[in-house]
């Protein structure tokens, strides 16, 4: 696919750059409406197969949807409920753990004093100020605004996809019919590249996901740690961020280990068996699990991670990588913006890219 015109290069970049700034502009205004629709819409292409499936076994196109999306909708209900359960027993335990957090702050300001000659009321002081404006930041009916936000999505999101599944042909056809017929065959292997890269990706996720969920929840387990399955699910959950994801999984476990053990060494122990596992991960299993499938560079992986925070935060850095796949396919296929691609991409250029220079005689 080939786009030429004999606008200015200089004319070009401006008019991309209003351009990229519209269409952020417009995913941040609409981002309550969009996300649902973009997380629906990478669950339908992962469910696909499986609805193809069992059309092919004469289930019929309706019931076929129906099965898969309410077999996908219970799996996450199952998940939800197991890691509610586990967030059951640790409220069940938190005036202990309150008791232990009050006790371990006492002997923080105590310390402070002592070491840097400042009276314990100005430090207590200090601390409540930072609680009260954090406790106005998170107010409850913000955040009931943001869970009841959340249960509203949740709902939608099956309905999404089972709309989605259903007018497939419709959508595909549509973006055809926006081409001109001479490009047809290069949409659709933008197409079918876009399909097979997000669901081999998203099913790559899945089982990292679920390695580092057994290999978390075991080593906290082994350590002695409470809430160890529910600290290694919920760290195998951070950990899909790439790069960055690791680094924060073992923040809470940390927490939790100086919290609830009498010795510092339990947090060490954590810090040192994290490391490792984040070691493993990022150098054996997401090569081959997760990277293989996608091949963005990290210096583009950590930026589209930034810029999806600061458009849709936490969703925005899940979401970053596959979207950027789906576009470094797209800039690939169309002649004049494959420079954009390769920069996307994670092939480093072979010898020098000044070998076409005359060498200088000694």
């Amino acid at each position: 696919m080939d786009i030429s015109s004999n606008i200015p290069f200089y004319a070009k970049i401006a008019l991309i750059f209003i351009g990229v700034l519209a269409f952020i502009f417009t995913i941040y205004v609409g981002q309550e409406i969009i996300l649902p629709l973009v997380f629906a819409a990478l669950i339908a292409i992962l469910l696909n197969p499986l609805v193809n499936y069992l059309i092919r076994k004469k289930f019929g196109k309706i019931l076929s949807i129906s099965i898969v999306v309410i077999l996908a909708t219970i799996a996450v209900i199952g998940i939800i409920y197991l890691i509610s359960s586990q967030i059951t027993v640790f409220r069940e335990t938190f005036p202990q753990l309150k008791d232990k957090i009050i006790s371990i702050n006492n002997n923080f300001v105590y310390w402070l004093s002592v070491n840097f000659k400042i009276p314990q009321k100005d430090i207590v002081s200090r601390i409540k100020n930072a609680e009260n404006e954090l406790m106005h930041n998170f107010s409850i009916s913000e955040n009931l605004t943001i869970l009841g936000r959340l249960m509203v999505d949740g709902a939608l999101l099956p309905i999404y996809a089972f709309l989605f599944l259903y007018y497939k042909p419709l959508l595909l056809d549509f973006i055809l019919k926006l081409f001109k017929r001479q490009h047809h065959v290069a949409v659709t292997e933008v197409l079918i590249s876009t399909k097979k890269i997000i669901q081999s990706y998203l099913v790559g996720v899945f089982i990292e996901m679920l390695i580092m969920a057994i290999l978390y929840s075991a080593s906290l387990l082994l350590l002695g740690i409470d809430y160890a399955i529910i600290m290694g699910i919920l760290s195998a959950l951070i950990n899909i961020i790439p790069y960055l994801g690791g680094i924060i999984a073992m923040i809470v476990p940390m927490i939790i280990a100086c919290v609830t053990k009498d010795s510092i060494s339990y947090t060490i122990y954590v810090f040192i068996i994290f490391t490792l596992i984040s070691f493993i991960d990022n150098h054996y299993i997401k090569p081959y699990i997760v990277a293989s499938r996608v091949k963005i560079n990290a210096l583009i992986a950590l930026i589209v991670i930034f810029i999806g925070n600061a458009i849709w935060g936490i969703p925005g850095m899940f979401l970053s990588i596959p979207l950027t796949a789906m576009l470094k396919v797209i800039l690939d296929h169309i002649e004049s913006l494959k420079p954009f691609g390769f920069l996307l991409g994670n092939v480093m250029p072979s010898g020098s890219i000044f070998s076409f220079l005359p060498k200088k005689e000694k």
